[in-house]
């Protein structure tokens, strides 16, 4: 008994001991720069609800796991960069207007992981009229580009962006859901005092994609470039969307070292764009693939440049194309429909050889009408009524 008695307290000793090395361990994990998902590191918010009604309000507010972002404006040449705990539920309960100033911006960021955005349908006011001059990001006035990135994983919906400088969204955090985002850049269609007769609005794109398993539906592009762009990434579904007076779905411009795999283009109404589908890749690009694109269900019409373009030449039209980003598989399935205007190419396929547009192209659900004819150069298409 003596002996034990003796014991016990040392073993208390180095239990505690153990419990605290244990919780210390367990606080390191959660500080620890490498522990991350994959939209950044993880981070652990407080159960409060924080009010944004300036930019000075948001270090608070991002401790709190519920945020509601009241209406105000951002000043001049400065960014809304929010970054809300993991799991937190973001509103937006007024309209975020934006200074003007010439700068690179963007004019807004959201970053995180598992995020729960509703903009309850207010605007983001972007003042791109205030900016454009027919030049887009890449001329003229510096241009804040993109109006907004997203960043984050979760979901994502019920917003208005009008007016953005350049590009609208851009979209870089994984495992997102988009729905019933309206990107509203009507007014650059229209020439001003700058754009020498052109439309002042340029380079507006609707939404950029750099991410994986990102869903984006049932919202509206109306704007003057690509209403989806995909740069890179895989498994990305655009469905049930409607894009009006742009440049219209494309993935690509696709450069150097880019996999783009796994995209559904299903169920969306394409109207009055200069192209309907595209997929373009740089002819100087090397060690690239786009595999398992599928187009389904989709309905253009007034199309007045290329009805379906598949272009290995860019950024030159149907030039020399290159060969070193490989493109394998193209299907239209269910029922695509085309119409073009009679000035335009009903389907245009500018391959670079048969090593670089491979695998399985099943077109039997496409059904293109108007303008002039078709020419496939090095794809093995089958099917299709073009």
């Amino acid at each position: 008994m003596e002996r034990l008695s003796k014991v016990l307290p040392i073993f208390k000793m180095l239990s505690l001991r153990s419990l605290a090395v244990s919780l210390a361990c367990v606080a390191t994990a959660f500080a620890s720069p490498t522990n991350f998902t994959l939209n950044g590191p993880i981070k652990i918010g407080k159960r409060c609800t924080g009010t944004i009604q300036s930019l000075a309000d948001v270090a608070a507010a991002e401790l709190c796991t519920t945020i509601n972002i009241g209406g105000f404006t951002v000043p001049a040449g400065q960014t809304f960069a929010l970054a809300p705990p993991d799991g937190a539920v973001v509103s937006l309960t007024g309209q975020i207007t934006f200074g003007v100033a010439n700068w690179a911006g963007p004019l807004m960021t959201i970053s995180g992981n598992s995020i729960t955005f509703n903009g309850n349908n207010h605007n983001l006011v972007g003042n791109g009229d205030q900016y454009w001059d027919g030049l887009g990001i890449n001329g003229g006035v510096v241009k804040p580009d993109p109006m907004l990135r997203i960043n984050m994983g979760g979901t994502f919906e019920n917003l208005q962006l009008v007016n953005s400088p350049g590009r609208a969204v851009a979209i870089g955090g994984s495992s997102l859901t988009v729905s019933a985002v309206t990107v509203n850049n009507a007014a650059g269609a229209a020439a001003n005092s700058r754009s020498a007769g052109k439309p002042a609005g340029a380079n507006t794109d609707g939404f950029d994609v750099s991410a994986n398993n990102v869903v984006i539906q049932n919202s509206v592009v109306t704007n003057q470039d690509d209403c989806l762009a995909i740069n890179r990434g895989t498994n990305i579904k655009f469905t049930g969307n409607s894009c009006t007076g742009g440049h219209g779905i494309s993935v690509g411009s696709i450069s150097s070292g880019v996999v783009v795999s796994g995209v559904t283009i299903s169920n969306n109404v394409v109207t009055n764009n200069v192209n309907g589908l595209r997929i373009k890749t740089d002819a100087t690009a090397t060690g690239s693939t786009v595999s398992n694109v599928v187009y389904s269900g989709n309905k253009l019409t007034g199309i007045t440049g290329f009805g379906v373009l598949i272009d290995q030449s860019y950024p030159s039209t149907l030039g020399t194309p290159g060969t070193g980003v490989v493109i394998n598989g193209v299907t239209f399935s269910g029922t695509n429909t085309i119409s073009v205007t009679s000035t335009a190419h009903r389907v245009e396929v500018n391959c670079g050889s048969t090593s670089s547009c491979t695998g399985t192209w099943n077109w039997s659900g496409l059904t293109a009408t108007g303008g002039s004819g078709s020419t496939v150069k090095n794809a093995p298409v089958t099917g299709g009524s073009f």
